[in-house]
């Protein structure tokens, strides 16, 4: 029933031109050095990648572009996010047909779903497609908990195989693996809950922050699979205040800050989002130049 997937899979950031236009070579090279810095798969398009931000063509065509720069050295898994199931099902379809090897499926937008509405959302868009789907699981964000019910009623969904959580609360780890055993391999999905999760037994991490910091992120992994703790905690506590900010409702235009001081992509946004300004502008510099004064390990 498991995907095989495991580590650390950063949310890439897409990347765009001074018209705000889409950069599909600064977005390769983005996802090329993450590769090249070791990660073990990509997720292209979820909420750093600015998903419901991108026009339908310009995702496909984003999704294309990803599949050619990487080449099949780590797995892609692409988000899905979109306002209604239909659309939903016709991009996984889509995704499949350019070469992901994956699907991150959100509920559907603004809408808040009852259990039943939301089973049969995932139920639709995982017929549409013969890939593996990794539910994303982040009340806070999208108001609606992909609770042990939702997760019985898709046992039976055999292409349903992981599940990205992203509630704050570490004891859902234990409580799903409780629940399901290894039916659903289970990722840690909020940065700053990582090890946390990692130690309870999560089989990877989808994180935000390794797109600034990604030789930190995979030492931070590896620590942890080797049973490192003391190595694995050293760096956690000097990645915590980074890791915060991907609590934060600003967090897209923070990480992406962190990658431009960091010389691996730039902080531009699509509106609504605005680049960070004034107080919190400085103090996410500060954040980030402290860490990368102080980094643990010599990384890049």
């Amino acid at each position: 029933m498991t995907t095989g997937w495991h580590g650390v899979f950063p949310a890439a950031t897409t990347q765009f031109h001074e018209d705000y236009s889409v950069d599909i070579d600064a977005t390769q090279r983005v996802l090329d050095a993450l590769v090249n810095d070791g990660v073990n798969g990509l997720i292209v398009m979820g909420t750093c990648g600015e998903n419901n931000s991108l026009d339908p063509e310009e995702k496909r065509t984003i999704l294309k572009a990803a599949v050619e720069v990487v080449n099949g050295r780590v797995p892609i898994v692409t988000g899905v996010s979109e306002f209604d199931t239909r659309r939903a099902s016709a991009y996984a379809r889509d995704a499949e047909k350019i070469g992901a090897d994956g699907l991150m499926l959100l509920p559907a937008m603004v809408y808040v779903p009852k259990p039943h509405e939301l089973v049969a959302h995932f139920k639709t868009v995982a017929e549409a497609t013969g890939l593996p789907i990794m539910l994303y699981n982040n009340p806070p964000a999208y108001r609606v908990n992909i609770g042990a019910e939702v997760l019985e009623a898709l046992d039976g969904v055999k292409n349903i195989k992981a599940v990205k959580e992203s509630a704050p609360d570490p004891r859902r780890f234990t409580d799903l693996i409780n629940a399901f055993g290894d039916r659903y391999d289970i990722f840690a999905g909020l940065d700053d809950v990582a090890l946390e999760g990692l130690m309870l037994g999560a089989k990877g991490w989808v994180s935000g922050l390794t797109s600034a910091f990604p030789a930190e992120s995979v030492a931070l992994v590896a620590a942890a699979d080797r049973g490192g703790w003391v190595e694995a905690r050293r760096i956690y506590r000097w990645f915590m205040p980074l890791l915060h900010l991907d609590a934060e409702h600003d967090l897209v235009q923070s990480i992406k800050l962190a990658e431009q001081i960091m010389g691996r992509g730039s902080e531009r946004v699509r509106m609504p989002r605005m680049p960070l300004e004034g107080a919190r502008r400085a103090e996410v510099t500060d954040m980030v130049e402290k860490a990368a004064a102080t980094r643990p390990i010599g990384g890049k």
